[in-house]
């Protein structure tokens, strides 16, 4: 008989009884989950589609020189106060702006009346629709005026002092309302430029004493006998307000003003000023003005100041 030689095993007890021979498997455990209520703070944000700027100030000038100061010169002193401010509205395609300019200065020089050398009123507001990046349809209206009266001077024959002679502007005389509508190209927010092809300006001249009767003169377009006078007109207003430097700033504003009725005459303005930040308050700013209207006189009317100011703008 021969011998066997690998181990019998019971397969009938293994089939009979499995779980004796084989290892578990280990059991993951059970998550117990139970929901949680997390209580969210209630925040109150909004979106604010305004911004404002806003910008006032002094700037003084003065001069003084001892009897025998033999280079010659005048003793004198100037101030002149200023306020600026613009706000904007931005929400899809829609824009909303509105600027207001105040400026007005006083000179005196020794044996001379004081006399104001500058005096402006200028409040714009503009409505804009976005046809695309760079181009909308525009609606402003725009009001210009003066805050003090304007003088001519003159000399007294038997003193020789310094009379006043004529008065020649005063507040509301005169008084300008435009209302313009177009195109507007603004590449940027330093560069506008509007073309208003159906722009209106009303003239009006509300003092008596620049306001000529029937039978005088024409004064700023409007006849005499008149107190008000209305054109229709082709506008472009160009706006450049632009950092040349960390501390230099330019800020100007043209606007020709071309009557459909005398189109080969139209009236210009150029305003700018050139600002150069010593500190956050103290700054020196150079401005000039050139004006050309056929009806104020004939040829070029122009000014120009340099100025040591303090200038204090929000937001900061």
């Amino acid at each position: 008989m021969s011998q066997i030689s690998v181990a019998q095993v019971d397969l009938k007890g293994l089939r009979e009884k499995p779980d004796t021979n084989i290892v578990a498997k280990p059991q993951a455990p059970v998550a117990n989950l139970q929901e949680v209520s997390v209580p969210i703070p209630k925040l109150d944000l909004e979106i604010n589609y305004w911004k404002h700027w806003t910008k006032f100030g002094v700037n003084m000038n003065q001069a003084s020189f001892s009897e025998n100061w033999n280079a010659g010169g005048v003793n004198s002193i100037s101030i002149g106060l200023l306020g600026w401010h613009k706000s904007e509205y931005n929400k899809n395609n829609f824009q909303y702006v509105t600027e207001l300019d105040l400026r007005y200065g006083k000179i005196r020089n020794k044996d001379q009346l004081a006399k104001k050398n500058n005096d402006r009123i200028f409040w714009d507001h503009k409505i804009a629709h976005k046809l695309s990046k760079s181009w909308a349809l525009y609606f402003s209206v725009t009001f210009e005026s003066q805050f003090d009266v304007g003088y001519k001077y003159g000399r007294d024959q038997e003193t020789n002092d310094e009379i006043i002679t004529d008065t020649v502007s005063a507040f509301m005389a005169p008084g300008y309302f435009t209302e313009s509508f177009g195109l507007e190209y603004k590449p940027d927010n330093t560069f506008s430029l509007r073309l208003g092809t159906g722009t209106a300006r009303q003239t009006l001249l509300l003092d008596n004493r620049i306001a000529q009767p029937e039978g005088g003169s024409e004064v700023y377009g409007v006849e005499p006998g008149l107190r008000f006078r209305n054109d229709l007109a082709f506008q472009i207003t160009a706006n450049l307000d632009r950092n040349l430097s960390k501390n230099l700033n330019l800020k100007a504003r043209y606007n020709l003003f071309a009557d459909y009725k005398e189109i080969s005459d139209p009236d210009h303005r150029l305003d700018a000023t050139l600002t150069a930040k010593v500190t956050n308050l103290v700054n020196v700013s150079l401005s000039g003005i050139m004006v050309y209207n056929s009806a104020e006189a004939d040829k070029v009317q122009y000014s120009q100041a340099l100025a040591l100011g303090l200038t204090y703008a929000l937001p900061r």
